[in-house]
């Protein structure tokens, strides 16, 4: 592990050192082994220490199979460690019985890269459903049959570009806007962890652009702990202040994004990967979105 990871996470920006120190951490994990399904035999993540503070933000990058997906799996309490400790907001998840592990839970949102959204379902149904956690059984129901808060809805579709789609059926969608109603399902829930797995794999590099900066600003402005794993190493580097990245199941950089160069890159992914992104073309996309700052309001 090299020195940056060592040294431990970067403080909650703005923060003073010695509020972080007295908060209890939102992910703490030491030494963790998790393979990528409960009846796997083969350990994906090996030796996993990260501790995540209360509203911080970090990316996850590394090529394909390295375990970003493993990792916000485990994170979300859908596979269990095979070795070490994993606490979230000073609890271990495994230890409590089923019906507590499943109110912890509700103080998570895993959003995956392919949002399991059945395709009768209307939007405004698909979205509201990142309440359901927080909800009584009766709300849960009545949300299902005759959403009430579609205004709640329309907002987060609306700040991803997608508020025209509120009352359409999800199988009249791309693939592109699924994904954004994924994340829009994000933006409503109450949740205090976000687990936010590959979200602009769909998307073109301007909407990329604006889904990371309006999934980050909507989590700063809520106070919520943000884990996005992604592939673009030129949006983790603008958008994020803290990167991990992952190699082979182990953390090989864990630092801020200043320090990850190019050098560091290319040891990352391997110089001949396909997934090393495409600097130019993502550059100008950021550029293209700071001259019309509009979308994001549509």
């Amino acid at each position: 592990m090299n020195q940056e990871a060592q040294a431990g996470p970067a403080p909650v920006a703005g923060a003073a050192p010695a509020a972080v120190a007295a908060a209890a951490a939102a992910v703490h994990l030491r030494g963790l082994h998790a393979a990528a399904a409960p009846n796997a035999r083969q350990v994906v993540l090996h030796g996993i220490d990260l501790e995540l503070a209360p509203g911080e933000q970090v990316a996850v990058i590394g090529a394909s199979g390295s375990g970003k997906t493993t990792l916000l799996q485990a994170l979300g309490c859908a596979i269990a460690p095979r070795q070490g400790e994993l606490r979230l907001f000073g609890v271990d998840p495994w230890t409590l019985s089923s019906a507590a592990r499943q109110r912890l839970r509700g103080r998570l949102c895993l959003v995956p890269q392919v949002p399991p959204l059945p395709p009768r379902q209307r939007v405004v149904t698909a979205v509201l459903a990142g309440r359901l956690p927080s909800q009584t059984l009766w709300q849960s129901l009545r949300t299902l049959w005759h959403p009430r808060e579609a205004d709640v809805a329309h907002r987060a579709l609306a700040a991803l570009d997608l508020a025209d789609a509120l009352w359409l059926r999800v199988d009249r969608l791309s693939g592109g806007e699924r994904q954004r109603v994924g994340l829009a399902r994000a933006l409503v829930s109450e949740a205090a962890l976000w687990l936010i797995d590959e979200p602009l794999s769909a998307l073109d590099p301007v909407r990329s652009e604006m889904a990371v900066a309006t999934l980050t600003e909507a989590a700063r402005a809520a106070g919520r702990t943000l884990v996005c794993s992604l592939h673009q190493v030129d949006v983790a580097r603008r958008r994020f202040a803290r990167i991990v990245g992952l190699r082979a199941g182990r953390v090989v950089y864990d630092g801020p994004s200043a320090g990850l160069d190019d050098a560091r890159v290319r040891e990352l992914y391997g110089a001949d990967d396909p997934a090393l992104p495409a600097a130019e073309a993502l550059r100008a996309a950021a550029a293209a979105l700071e001259q019309a700052p509009e979308v994001l309001c549509r």
